[in-house]
């Protein structure tokens, strides 16, 4: 269900239920004509998911940041059990609870 703005009805029992799980973020980067400027992969533990948004502080090469996501939990796909290889980083993170994708438009 969205909001008359569009954004999506913010979901609380499943936004606590991301608090302190593990997630994987991939972010791509595309122009307004759709090109690819790049892609990142992130990945920390959810510090709070509220109708403000999901911070997660992240761990690996950019341990002590935070980054904020949308508030958007259904956006968070159960993972797969299984080790993940980072590409830019080439970190492993052995059974995150959660994975999720964003594509993030920005003027050409």
């Amino acid at each position: 269900m969205t909001k008359d703005d569009g954004r999506p009805e913010w979901d609380g029992e499943l936004g606590d239920a991301l608090v302190g799980c593990r997630v994987i973020i991939g972010l791509t980067y595309k122009t307004t004509s759709g090109e690819v400027k790049r892609r990142e992969q992130l990945h920390g533990v959810v510090a709070r998911a509220d109708a403000s948004g999901v911070r997660v502080r992240l761990q690996g090469a950019r341990e002590g940041e935070f980054y904020e996501l949308p508030p958007h939990p259904s956006a968070f796909n159960v993972a797969d059990p299984g080790v993940y290889r980072l590409r830019g980083t080439g970190e492993e993170i052995v059974d995150p609870d959660f994975v999720t994708t964003w594509t993030i438009n920005a003027p050409d």
